[in-house]
């Protein structure tokens, strides 16, 4: 008897808690299921589940196929000696030669099957493609980027009819067709999935089963050249004309640029940036079913296409550009560093510039890191959607930082425009990386940890499961009991971890494998305890990207820890290493001591620093003495310097700055040790010796100098005989021709 009423207790209070989360749980809608359900779990659930493992990471590894590198090698290259960024800039386009070879040689078809035409590249292959161009021109890769990327290609893949791969693919592959996709609109920015302004509705018109549809697309990338749109728009069917076959919702269609009623070609000035960019719209257009991607059976399901689409892509090409944007920082400030002198000392020496070059360093090792690691993932076939998130949320983010500290070091020489200013178009376009493709805000406040916590969670989404159902108190009994059992594992692996993580570093992979996974059970316990909040957690944006800096930093060790392994024989990896992980680890802990500290919940927030950080703050980042280490090793040949340069394109032109940077960098170093050494024999330098002197001494003048124009903006179309408005009426009002010529002006 006294085991029943035991019974009947316990099921009252599971009720009980089952009827308050019912409560406090909002229900998920259809296109946040459909984003939950997206692409795959893997690396993630480990991080979640509060004891991932490098051995989790052994058995991925990745490199380009040979095909893949010959294209690299040959057409990558020779397409990028054609571009000329400054002049692309001023002419708002490439040129037309350019533009030819990205369409016959393939640049636009390379996700697509070689049955179709295509180049069949694996997804490492094709970031590596994007990568290198993005070193050369950041709007090229920009253009190569989104036939390869989220668009129609990768939907007709996926989801086409096999008329419409046949049709569409070959001349997707060809260039004959350059693609655009249509998502965004003015009130529907990062809330995309409101479609507000592109909505339809299903007709029937001379016996046709269609849609007429509206909308009033913009920031769409390639527009103004496309010949094909994918065309995303809210779908309704109030005359119950499918029958069942499709529904209502979120749908996308094809349409050639001369399809009746679609407006396309004026275009958008994005900053700097020289990529086709404009608005597609139209009014009341009549669209057939055979238009939809994947026909009538596909209606409705457009969002679901786009999540399962976005969780591949999204790890690809932006991350592609911004490890490209590092990789050349770090390539061409450590070069111009070491070679540029003030007060008679390379300014690579300065403690002011060695911080900065200590950040490039960390960042670029980083980032290499984490690309890597995410495209031997995609070669084992996941679709890692929460990485794909981490990934174009703290690539670009660190990116920009790269690109900041550059700008900060080369000085004038980044600020003054023109063909030899190596960092100027980079800094004054990454904000576009930044917001496309899910705004960094957005991404990282809501999209990573609350994503991540429904999809990878070990038991989140099944308790979240048996909530909606109405009536399963079994069901969710069973699954908060394994959610506490989860709890309390991690909270024992916390506070063990605290006491014995590894304190020496003998064995840097050891050491900081030990502290990572110290972090990660605290990342755990942390995120268990802040479901406290239950729906009110999706509105905690604060928490929630502060988490995302937790898990995104977790991510990223981890991988830093995987590269390293792989790597271990590269000269000098140990020191950028040490650094980048000292930097991680002190993010990690200031995100989840930030969470701790403002928990809306009383007594919450102590508990979690209690358990994560019992001995007080423990990682405080790296040294001055690992920050000039990595300093130096980047401003000098060494074999991590060579291995964080592998994908930056080099010209084959002499007179190329970044060439002649990679040139000069071992003969500036060898010619400072012959002066070095003839002053401390108190002797001069002889003949041979001052030669090589004098010729480093004459290119690295060449480098730091500046370009400068006889006619800049509208002076270019005026007349030989224009005087500038400031200097009319004056004594000094000859034409900018005398001027220029005598000094005048």
């Amino acid at each position: 008897m006294i085991k029943g009423v035991h019974h009947v207790q316990k099921r009252g209070i599971t009720g009980y808690a089952y009827k308050v989360a019912k409560g406090m749980m909002p229900k998920i809608s259809e296109t946040e299921r459909a984003a939950l359900n997206a692409g795959t779990v893997g690396f993630d659930r480990n991080i979640f589940g509060g004891n991932p493992s490098s051995a989790d990471l052994k058995n991925y590894s990745v490199k380009a196929s040979a095909e893949e590198q010959a294209f690299l090698d040959k057409e990558v290259h020779e397409v990028c000696e054609l571009l000329d960024d400054y002049k692309i800039t001023a002419d708002r386009d490439f040129p037309e030669e350019v533009w030819n070879r990205w369409k016959k040689q393939g640049f636009f078809g390379m996700i697509i099957p070689k049955q179709y035409g295509g180049k069949g590249f694996s997804a490492h292959g094709h970031s590596q493609v994007v990568q290198m161009i993005s070193t050369r021109s950041g709007s090229a890769a920009g253009t190569v980027t989104v036939p390869n990327s989220l668009g129609p290609g990768e939907l007709l893949m996926r989801y086409g009819t096999e008329e419409q791969k046949n049709y569409f693919l070959p001349r997707l592959a060809s260039g004959d067709l350059i693609p655009c996709f249509g998502l965004t609109a003015p009130h529907s920015g990062s809330d995309a999935a409101s479609m507000s302004e592109a909505y339809g509705e299903v007709v029937e018109r001379n016996g046709v089963l269609g849609i007429v549809a509206s909308f009033n697309k913009r920031y769409i990338t390639l527009a103004p050249v496309a010949g094909v749109v994918g065309l995303a728009f809210a779908l309704k069917d109030p005359k119950g004309l499918l029958k069942g076959t499709g529904h209502e919702g979120i749908t996308i269609a094809l349409l050639e640029r001369d399809h009746p009623g679609l407006e396309m070609g004026r275009r958008h000035d994005p900053l700097v940036a020289s990529f086709m960019n404009g608005t597609v719209t139209g009014k009341d257009v009549f669209i057939p079913m055979k238009s939809i991607i994947g026909g009538q059976t596909r209606c409705g399901f457009g969002w679901n296409m786009l999540m399962d689409c976005l969780a591949e892509g999204r790890s690809i090409s932006l991350p592609a550009s911004a490890v490209g944007a590092a990789k050349a920082s770090l390539n061409a400030v450590g070069a111009y560093a070491r070679v540029r002198k003030q007060f008679r000392v390379p300014i690579a020496e300065m403690g002011g510039v060695q911080e900065a070059l200590g950040r490039i360093a960390s960042e670029a090792y980083t980032l290499t890191s984490a690309q890597m690691l995410i495209n031997s993932m995609l070669a084992k076939h996941e679709q890692p959607a929460v990485l794909s998130a981490v990934m174009k949320y703290e690539t670009t983010s660190r990116a920009r930082s790269v690109v900041n500290d550059a700008m900060d070091i080369v000085g004038g020489a980044g600020i003054c425009r023109g063909p030899n200013n190596l960092i100027g178009n980079g800094y004054m376009s990454l904000p576009i990386a930044i917001t496309v493709e899910g705004a960094n805000i957005l991404t990282r406040s809501m999209i990573t940890f609350g994503q991540g916590l429904n999809r990878a969670h070990p038991h989140l989404i099944n308790i979240v499961n048996t909530i909606e159902k109405g009536d399963d108190v079994k069901g969710f009994t069973k699954e908060v009991s394994g959610f506490m059992g989860h709890l309390f594992t991690n909270i024992g692996r916390s506070l063990t971890r605290a006491v014995f993580r590894p304190r020496s570093k003998t064995d840097l992979a050891a050491y900081y494998e030990g502290q990572l996974s110290r972090l990660a059970a605290n990342f755990a316990v942390s995120a268990d305890l802040a479901l406290v909040l239950g729906g009110r957690l999706k509105f905690e944006e604060m928490l929630s990207g502060r988490f995302a800096d937790a898990f995104g930093t977790l991510y990223l060790g981890y991988a830093s820890l995987w590269y390293y392994q792989q790597n271990k024989h590269v000269e000098g990896i140990e020191a950028l290493f040490e650094l980048s992980m000292e930097n991680l680890l002190k993010q990690n802990q200031d995100a989840l001591i930030g969470n701790s500290k403002n928990f809306p919940v009383p007594g919450i927030g102590p508990i979690m620093r209690a358990i994560s950080f019992p001995f007080g703050q423990p990682y405080q980042g790296s040294d001055d003495a690992m920050t000039k280490k990595a300093s130096d090793l980047i401003t000098r040949p060494s074999g991590i310097r060579e291995l964080l340069s592998q994908g930056v394109f080099i010209s084959k032109d002499p007179t190329d700055r970044m060439r002649m940077l990679n040139d000069i960098l071992p003969q500036s170093i060898a010619a400072d040790k012959l002066v070095s050494a003839a002053k401390k024999a108190k002797r001069a330098l002889t003949p041979e010796e001052q030669k090589q002197v004098d010729h480093v001494t004459a290119v690295v003048n060449q480098i730091v100098q500046v370009d400068a124009f006889d006619k800049l903006g509208s002076e270019r179309y005026e007349s030989d005989d224009y005087v500038r408005p400031a200097l009319r009426h004056t004594k000094f009002a000859a034409p900018i021709s005398v001027s220029a010529a005598t000094g005048t002006a």
